[in-house]
Order: structure tokens, then sequence, then C-alpha cells
């Protein structure tokens, strides 16, 4: 899942943003939260104190729509969904948050990194909210807790959505950790504009639709205070154990989103997730990435829409 991430991302480090000459101590402190946080906040937006953690919550939509709970990837926030929350937000209650180590939400006290850790969390999102069941859509590494989630607690999962969901071993992770380069924890400490662009280029399958302003948004979430050093707490972190038992204990219909050009989590993974969950079923899209709610919002979200109205009824055969 990181492999190709982080070669690309050596490169740019060591060759263009010049990172370990230009490191200095204040910038691996990262900028300070109240900055960030005073460019971010919205009306909309409030801090929740959730099992020992500061969560940036944000809801939109009608208080009595059925609840959409969006859970975006590893170094994203909340601003993943924005355009899926406003083509959703009329007839559903839209809630989304910044994981643990990222977005406004910043460092988790007690360091729950680990992705059986953020699956878990997930149920402590529900319980403060007052959420008995929600349709969960997760991408890559919000994903890969979402169906965890599903599979521990499937009475509380109506529907699941899953865009480029991380899941099978891959890359040298499976069940321990893949070591995590020295280039690469100094990207992270420090997010120069050059790599956070390279990122960018990597996770979009069509460059010309990275603008400014992501790049802009990706970089501040990373240089927030103690959020690149939650990174790579993160990725110490990460394992990616086999999946298929639990995957083939979910229960809740399934609806899976994947760019054909996905080179961070190849689409053949999401064949197989489609294989293994009983009633799931997987939509591809030529020429997208690996965060195809961001690069192809209008047709992602129109599929999203039409599985979400069609909840009750069972799914025909699955095609792609």
């Amino acid at each position: 899942m990181i492999k190709k991430f982080f070669i690309t991302l050596l490169l740019i480090i060591l060759a263009g943003a010049g990172v370990f000459g230009v490191m200095t101590w204040r910038a691996a402190k990262g900028v300070p939260a109240d900055d960030i946080d005073a460019k971010y906040m919205t009306s909309d937006d409030r801090i929740v104190e959730i099992a020992g953690a500061q969560v940036r919550v944000r809801e939109q939509g009608p208080e009595d729509g059925h609840p959409v709970l969006l859970v975006h990837g590893f170094t994203h926030s909340l601003e993943t969904w924005n355009n899926w929350t406003d083509a959703l937000k009329s007839d559903y209650r839209v809630i989304r948050y910044d994981l643990l180590g990222h977005g406004l939400t910043g460092p988790d006290p007690l360091e729950r990194y680990a992705p059986q850790e953020r699956a878990a969390f997930i149920g402590d999102i529900m319980d403060a909210l007052g959420l008995d069941s929600v349709v969960i859509a997760g991408n890559s590494l919000g994903g890969l807790a979402a169906w965890r989630f599903a599979a521990e607690q499937g009475d509380k999962v109506n529907g699941l959505i899953l865009i480029s969901a991380g899941a099978f071993p891959l890359n040298g992770v499976s069940d321990t950790p893949a070591e995590i380069p020295a280039a690469m924890k100094a990207y992270l400490l420090t997010a120069p504009e050059a790599g956070v662009r390279a990122s960018a280029e990597i996770i979009y399958g069509d460059d010309s639709k990275i603008t400014d302003g992501r790049v802009a948004t990706m970089r501040d979430m990373i240089r927030r205070e103690g959020n690149g050093q939650a990174l790579i707490k993160s990725l110490e972190e990460f394992t990616l154990p086999d999946p298929a038992e639990a995957l083939s204990s979910i229960t809740a219909p399934t609806l899976i989103l994947w760019g054909e050009n996905d080179v961070i989590i190849p689409i053949e993974q999401g064949r197989r997730i489609e294989e293994l969950i009983p009633n799931a079923r997987l939509l591809s899209y030529p020429g997208v990435g690996h965060a195809a709610q961001e690069e192809a919002p209008e047709e992602t979200v129109a599929d999203a829409k039409a599985f979400l109205e069609s909840l009750n009824q069972p799914f025909e055969e699955s095609s792609e």
C-alpha cells in the first residue's frame, strides 16, 4: 500500500525539495495548531471530546435525515469529502471527522493509531453522537477502518461504501508493519510543497485535476503541530493481516468504488474484496486514481446516491 508512495517521495525529497539540508527544529515541530485551526474551522465544525480525544466533527444536512458517516484516508482530512457532502446534505445527515492524528483533531493522547484501533474508534464516534446505526463511506485508510468496523459490529452498519480501501497484505506490509524510510519521516515532519504535490500526483490519476488549493490544504494538515509525529506513529503501527475471514463476515450491503489508475492500491484488490463480501458490488472509473471521491466527485457521488436509495433492495448480480 505504501511502497510506491515511498519511492516517489524519496526521489522528490532527496533530489528536489532538499529536506535534509533545510529541515530545522521549528519545521519539524510543525505549524501552531491555532494558526491552522483558524484557517479551516467552519460554522458547521465543533470539537467534541470523544473517548479521551478532542475530535473535529462536521455535521451537515437535516438532523432527522439518515446518517451517513464519511471517513477519510491517510494524511488527508474531512475536506476530502467536500464535493460528496454538497451533493448529499439535502437528503442525508452527513457526518465527517478528522481521524486521530490528522487534520484539526491532531495527535491522540492515547496514540490509538493502529487500524484495529481506528475501527473501534468509529464506535466511539457513534456513541458520542448518539448514532445507533449508520451508512459508512471510507477511502483508503478510512475504508480499512470502515470495513473492519462493519465486520466487528455489523448491527450498527446499514450500508458500506469502500473507495480504494486497504485490505490485503501489500508491498511488505502484512501482520507486521513495513520499515519506514528516514526520508519519509522527514517528509511527514516538514511537508515540503514539492513533496506534497508529488504525493497528490500519485494519488490522482489525472494531474490536471490537482489544484493549488488542494495541495495547500493537504500540506497544512500534515504540518499542523504534532500531526507529523502522529502520522509516523501511524505507519509504524500499520498492518494488513489476511482479511479474508473478516471480509466474508460482513453482512451490510457494500458498494466498492475504485479508480482504474490507482497505483497505491491496485484495482485487483477491489475485485478480491468484492468476491469475499457476500453482498457487494464493484464499480470502477477509467483514468481515476486513489481518491475517486475527489477526482471524480460527480460520477462517484451519483453512484453512492443510487446505492443509498436502494439499500432496502437486494443487489442484482455484481458487475463492473
